[in-house]
């Protein structure tokens, strides 16, 4: 079986030709070789993808005949994808929501208090280090 139908049998990618176009921008290495969307899938191989900022890891333990229901996706592959992979993802989200966006608007109260009082750390070590 192709890998682009591969991907999109076991739910890694909505359509087909998303998974052929992540084989095109070589997101997509099997056994450490860049693969091509027409490149044969055989069960034991190891495929590594990129997906949304994540490596994953995954070994084929069969082929299916065609696209199958997400409760059944493990029996065709193994999931190997180390767990700090989606510890980054989690600290990447939780960064992404700390700041504004720019041109959102004015600061809020809370936003002008935690810019005061951060300001005001720095201004308090100046002074510490004029008076030494």
């Amino acid at each position: 079986m192709r890998i682009d139908k591969y991907l999109w049998c076991v739910r890694y990618y909505k359509t087909r030709s998303i998974a052929t176009e992540a084989c095109k921008k070589g997101h997509i290495t099997i056994n450490g070789q860049e693969a091509k969307p027409s490149r044969d899938v055989f069960p034991s191989d190891k495929i590594t993808l990129r997906k949304d900022q994540i490596n994953y890891v995954l070994i084929v333990l069969d082929i299916p005949q065609n696209r199958v229901g997400a409760k059944l996706v493990d029996i065709y592959r193994k999931d190997e994808t180390p767990a700090e992979a989606f510890e980054h993802l989690e600290l990447l989200r939780l960064s992404k929501e700390h700041y504004r966006a720019k041109g959102t608007g004015r600061p809020t109260k809370k936003d002008r208090r935690d810019i005061d009082d951060y300001s005001l750390d720095f201004d308090s070590e100046d002074h510490e280090n004029e008076t030494e």
